[in-house]
């Protein structure tokens, strides 16, 4: 391996480790922003589901840690890599990466300065990380009851989002374009809580309400039920979240709490992750629960 290569490993070992004292969940990345570690199944006929169960390294974003020891492990394994990935959407921060990109002439920040003024939502001060290319990325943090779901040019035209299962390339990364660092006065802040109307951009929006109804609810409720009553394992949370929001900010929280609650109850959550999922979309929409 080249000497250059082996300080860029030595210095994103460092930057990794750096990014673990702040909470955050760490893997080792190439030249070309993918994970430095292939697959342990990539020769199996046929590979069933793993993300890490196996013990091995390999999984990508699965085996992200912010415990030292281990991500020692990782880079030692991948004595190629020159960067590493941020995870984003697990504690504490649980992360949601803004990808403002520069590519295909778009104007992503004005895009984004037009989603704020649209929706009245201000960007809070918080962590930039500046890409080789020009673009930046914004650091927010995000509910932990709530899975953002990653997206490319769904919210507008040149803006990315990097949720659960996703992860950010870190300050102090080398790749094949250039060094990502960390905008002037942006270093020492910990991710913003993103605005509670930019989180309801990045949910997905209800699909189309089943002919199934529920016996405790008029037809103003029955859609938003009904799209907690569709959630599949992974998004159950999340699809309530969104329903809560939509109910306070139509005035009929407080009356489909209830079958809001039976709904998630059906899907396999608990009471008291239903109760908390929902208090959560009441604090959001500024309907603070009693």
């Amino acid at each position: 391996m080249a000497t250059t290569d082996r300080q860029a490993t030595t210095l994103a070992l460092a930057h990794a480790l750096s990014a673990a004292e702040r909470g955050l969940a760490v893997i080792p990345l190439t030249r070309t922003k993918l994970p430095a570690l292939r697959s342990p199944h990539r020769d199996d006929p046929a590979p069933a589901p793993c993300h890490g169960e196996c013990g091995r390294f390999g999984h990508g974003v699965y085996d992200a840690s912010s415990d030292p020891a281990r991500i020692r492990e990782l880079f030692a394994a991948a004595p190629w890599s020159t960067g590493y990935g941020i995870a984003c959407g697990l504690p504490p921060h649980h992360l949601i990466g803004i990808d403002l990109d520069t590519k295909s002439g778009t104007d992503s920040s004005a895009a984004l300065r037009e989603l704020a003024l649209r929706h009245l939502f201000t960007i809070p001060e918080t962590v930039v990380v500046l890409t080789p290319s020009g673009g930046r990325h914004l650091w927010l943090s995000g509910p932990p009851d709530v899975a953002v779901p990653n997206s490319a040019g769904r919210l507008a035209p040149g803006i990315d989002i990097r949720g659960a299962g996703g992860y950010l390339v870190g300050p102090g990364s080398r790749t094949d374009h250039g060094v990502y660092g960390t905008a002037p006065g942006t270093a020492h802040l910990a991710p913003a809580p993103c605005p509670p109307a930019l989180l309801r951009l990045l949910l997905p929006p209800p699909s189309p309400p089943h002919p199934a109804t529920h016996p405790s609810v008029g037809d103003r409720g029955q859609g938003l039920v009904q799209f907690v009553l569709a959630a599949h394992k992974g998004q159950r949370n999340t699809r309530l979240f969104w329903a809560a929001c939509r109910a306070y900010e139509n005035g009929i929280g407080s009356a489909l709490v209830a079958p809001l609650i039976d709904a998630a109850l059906d899907t396999g959550l608990t009471e008291r992750e239903a109760r908390a999922t929902i208090a959560s979309a009441a604090r959001m929409t500024g309907h603070q629960r009693r």
